[in-house]
């Protein structure tokens, strides 16, 4: 998601009048269908473990990484045993260790600029008794991780690259993890697209890595944004194909399922028709087939309560679960207020038995 902090919050003054939005008084916590619980009052964009017993997640933007454990619901930390400038995400690598995006310092004077220019890619070794290792990249927002392979891929822009990059240009890279002696470098790296050269494009437009497809993670999904696009970019030719496009409104692919065949993705389309002033205030979870046919299903309704919003699903190792995060109207993109974890199997069959 891309919506700048500042443009965020005028948004918030701004969106109110946009759209009669909210069926039900009071708030989604307090009538939670029965397949979705609350895991944690607090933080946001959640990851799954491989083996679905762990979700990590980020407190804040620009704060620690922690773990919950869903069978005791312990909260312990990921990132306190040494000092750092803040996160913006933290994702499982294959192996079990833990990619990191974020800075050596902060400005709270200044803050922005660690998410949008300064972030830099990390790896934590998953034994959590030494500091990350640098990578040597920065990352624009959320780098794609796959779950089967040491690999991963990443966007990068021209304000973290100025002088090598044209203005407005965003890149698409993909590299291997290896490990020598022990520490975590980037192999085997090649550019994968640039937003300014690739038939795809009109204009240059903002865009960011989201998910490996499974089975042959041959390709990735990937938002662009000001079109309202969920796209799929082939790996090896840069080949943008789009999936869906809706004008006037956010579509964001986030968290994919593992059979490949679906992904979930942040979307203001239960307000088709409505004329929206910042769309990405708007967003419930959809699922989205990725066949081209188009195939929707909404799967949070938070928005049917005034004042709030659900974002950033995550879909386990095994398909049975849906972790993702609650944000309140106004809050800059990523931002969350808890987490909840959904059982897509319950749902199934609750609305087989009619219910929401």
């Amino acid at each position: 998601m891309k919506t700048l902090f500042v443009s965020a919050l005028l948004l918030a003054c701004l969106v109110p009048a946009a759209v009669a939005f909210g069926q039900h008084e009071g708030n989604p916590i307090d009538e939670l269908p029965s397949y979705i619980r609350k895991i944690n009052d607090w933080g946001q964009r959640a990851d799954f473990s491989h083996n679905g017993r762990r979700i990590l997640f980020i407190e804040k933007t620009y704060g620690d990484a922690f773990q919950l454990d869903l069978a005791s619901g312990r909260v312990t930390p990921v990132t306190h045993h040494y000092y750092h400038g803040g996160y913006t995400r933290a994702l499982y690598l294959a192996n079990g260790d833990i990619l990191l995006s974020g800075c050596t310092d902060f400005d709270a004077g200044d803050p922005h600029v660690n998410r949008y220019d300064k972030a830099e890619l990390w790896i934590l070794d998953k034994s959590l008794t030494k500091p990350p290792v640098r990578l040597g990249m920065h990352c624009f927002e959320g780098p794609a991780v796959s779950r089967k392979n040491p690999r991963i891929a990443w966007t990068t822009e021209h304000r973290q690259y100025p002088k090598t990059y044209a203005k407005g240009e965003l890149r698409v890279h993909v590299a291997d993890i290896v490990y020598e002696d022990g520490t975590p470098k980037l192999a085997n790296q090649r550019l994968v697209l640039s937003n300014i050269d690739n038939d795809f494009f009109e204009k240059p437009m903002s865009i960011e890595t989201q998910n490996f497809v499974a089975p042959d993670e041959t390709h990735i999904t990937m938002s662009v944004y000001g079109a309202g696009t969920v796209a799929l970019v082939n790996l090896k030719t840069g080949k943008v194909t789009r999936v869906s496009a809706i004008a006037g409104h956010h579509n964001e692919p986030e968290g994919i399922y593992p059979d490949g065949k679906h992904t979930l993705v942040e979307s203001s389309r239960q307000f088709l028709g409505k004329n929206l002033r910042g769309a990405v205030q708007y967003i419930d979870i959809w699922k989205l087939s990725l066949d081209g046919q188009e195939r929707w299903e909404r799967i949070t309704h938070f928005t049917d309560y005034e004042g709030y919003k659900s974002s950033n699903p995550v879909v386990s190792d095994d398909g049975r679960y849906i972790a993702f995060q609650m944000a309140r109207h106004g809050d800059p993109a990523g931002v969350g207020r808890g987490l909840f974890l959904l059982d897509i199997k319950a749902m199934e069959a609750a609305r087989k038995a009619g219910a929401k």
